[in-house]
């Protein structure tokens, strides 16, 4: 029996304000990944001294992020990677608190993550409250790229976590911004950098 000051298990408190909650409704929802997407959140991976070899994969329940989920665990098993485990999400939830953990129960060398916004805020806020999830060590998909998410997550939520675009470019969350970095052409490689 839990004792009556035990929060652990309480419902996630709801978000601050209905002005917050409709900016949560209107965000739109994952669009399929792209080939150079998945190409580029590998590249996040492998870059020169990752020692990124198991990871957790965590998606939301829509067709667009389980699918980009099945396809980054296939491609990763293919490289030789290990996937510890794949956890799933609904979009909405009375507690986050058993997905985070579910997220959070093996120790991978970095998590990647497949959502729309809304429920992965939302996951963020109990994975950073309740575990020992680190954003720096989290790859996500495009969709995650919204520059709207760091300020619905909270402040520090979001630190760090990286991801890639739909046209091979990457991004990063940093001091509740995200950074876009664009992708590099094969004519960028051949040209040498201005000074």
């Amino acid at each position: 029996m839990r004792h009556p000051d035990d929060r652990s298990e309480a419902v996630d408190p709801p978000l601050v304000d209905p002005a917050e909650r409709e900016r949560l409704r209107g965000l739109p929802c994952p669009a399929p990944h792209t080939a150079a997407e998945l190409a580029a959140l590998t590249g996040l991976l492998t870059a020169p001294r990752s020692r990124t070899t198991a990871v957790v994969v965590g998606h939301g329940r829509d067709t667009a992020s389980s699918e980009a989920a099945a396809a980054f665990a296939e491609a990763w098993e293919a490289r030789g990677g290990t996937v510890l485990t794949v956890v799933d999400w609904p979009e909405t939830a009375a507690s986050w608190l058993r997905a985070a953990r579910r997220m959070t129960a093996e120790t991978p060398d970095a998590w990647v993550v497949a959502a729309a916004v809304p429920g992965f805020v939302r996951l963020a806020r109990r994975l950073r409250r309740s575990t020992s999830w680190e954003p720096s060590r989290t790859y996500c998909f495009g969709s995650l790229g919204d520059p709207r998410a760091p300020a619905l997550a909270g402040s520090g939520v979001l630190h760090g976590l990286r991801g890639a675009s739909a046209d091979g470019g990457t991004w990063e969350v940093r001091g509740g911004r995200i950074t876009e970095f664009p992708a590099r052409r094969d004519d960028d490689r051949a040209r040498p950098a201005a000074h």
